[in-house]
């Protein structure tokens, strides 16, 4: 599985930095939502984002 072209993990590292961007920004609109409902549902997501960041990190290891 550790036999990835150069830009397959060009591709890899993009998709990896755009979930934790996605995650990121998540957990701030979760910070400053007054919603309890929305709130949770923007820190589901952000964690959702996180996992699916080290899924993909598992791949360039």
């Amino acid at each position: 599985m550790n036999n990835l072209t150069e830009l397959e993990v060009e591709h890899l590292r993009h998709l990896i930095g755009g979930h934790g961007l996605v995650a990121k920004k998540l957990e701030t609109y979760a910070q400053n939502c007054a919603d309890p409902e929305l709130k949770e549902i923007l820190q589901r997501d952000a964690q959702a984002a996180k996992q699916s960041q080290q899924q993909l990190m598992t791949f360039l290891g």
